[in-house]
């Protein structure tokens, strides 16, 4: 580039000729898309977690006649 073209950005960076919006909005959809990213991945892990547990067998160890008595 030459030294008028690099002037001219610094002029315009400085008097508020260029605008961020794009900068921004770049940001802003980033931030979105890693919130919601998030959160599709905490519920397929919620999901997963309770098929596990449903498909676990339960322990037969403390079912006895006196703990069936006592855990209504």
């Amino acid at each position: 580039m030459d030294e008028l073209a690099i002037q001219t950005l610094i002029k315009a960076k400085y008097s508020g000729g260029l605008n961020e919006v794009s900068l921004y909005m770049n940001l802003a959809i980033q931030t979105g898309a890693v919130l919601i990213g998030g959160i599709v991945l905490w519920r397929m892990s919620n999901m997963i977690h309770k098929r596990k547990q449903a498909q676990r067998e339960r322990n037969d160890f403390f079912n006895t006649p006196y703990s069936k008595g006592w855990k209504r």
